[in-house]
């Protein structure tokens, strides 16, 4: 039985699919992968069945009936990969904007490095993000910035969304009670795992934008995240977190 197993959530990924399966199935670590598709219209779960032919004891796929959010895709994938007893998870994009070769540096911050969650940081060694216009990286980067004030969190990268997370914390965290769906989902885990008093650490990687396919990033999205951070806090100031 492998201890790793990597999550890419895909909606419409044909163009990146076959290209990501190929660059995290390719590492020197033997990962696993699942892919969690939404129904994709254009068919990207057809193209991860036939590549199950090539890699059919390392390439899994749930398909869910609908478009659902990115959270609750996360979350039936950690529950998938806790029921296989994986020791490791990963999340990970579909569109390379998360390096494959990356994979190994976070899984020896958790299993050499004493980590429970690591996570692939855009900003803790500045701003290492390419391809994106100036007011997106100001706006991601204030984004950790407003999250680290009202959490208290000492994270440089709260939205990230390429992390390695020991099975022991996603054990622990009642994923149940996981709500939000985008950037929210991201703060919530870290937060979630910040006040289970597990150890994070923060593992520089270069960000790269999506050279194919579309964002899903919205105004809905942006909203959830800005005043997701409050009600996590409030929660947590409560007791009801």
């Amino acid at each position: 039985m492998n201890d790793c197993i990597v999550i890419i959530p895909t909606y419409n990924e044909i163009e990146n699919i076959e290209s990501i399966v190929r660059a995290v199935l390719s590492q020197h670590k033997p990962f696993h992968l699942l892919i969690i598709d939404d129904n994709s219209p254009d068919h990207t779960a057809d193209k991860v069945i036939a590549l199950q032919e090539e890699f059919p004891d390392r390439l899994f796929l749930e398909k869910r009936a609908k478009k659902a959010g990115l959270g609750t895709a996360y979350v039936h994938g950690f529950k998938w990969a806790l029921e296989r007893q994986y020791d490791f998870i990963f999340e990970m994009d579909a569109d390379f904007s998360h390096n494959p070769n990356d994979l190994e540096k976070l899984f020896d911050a958790c299993h050499f490095g004493g980590a429970d969650l690591a996570i692939g940081s855009r900003y803790v060694t500045g701003v290492n993000v390419v391809n994106w216009p100036l007011s997106r990286v100001l706006m991601s980067y204030f984004a950790s910035v407003y999250v680290k004030f009202i959490t208290g969190m000492k994270i440089h990268d709260a939205t990230a969304g390429f992390v390695c997370y020991k099975r022991e914390v996603l054990e622990k965290i009642n994923l149940n009670k996981i709500k939000f769906v985008g950037y929210a989902f991201q703060i919530e885990m870290k937060y979630r795992t910040y006040c289970a008093k597990f150890e994070i650490t923060e593992v520089p990687i270069i960000f790269t934008d999506r050279t194919k396919g579309v964002s899903k990033m919205s105004n809905a999205i942006i909203k959830e995240a800005i005043l997701g951070v409050i009600s996590l806090r409030l929660k947590k100031l409560v007791n009801t977190l």
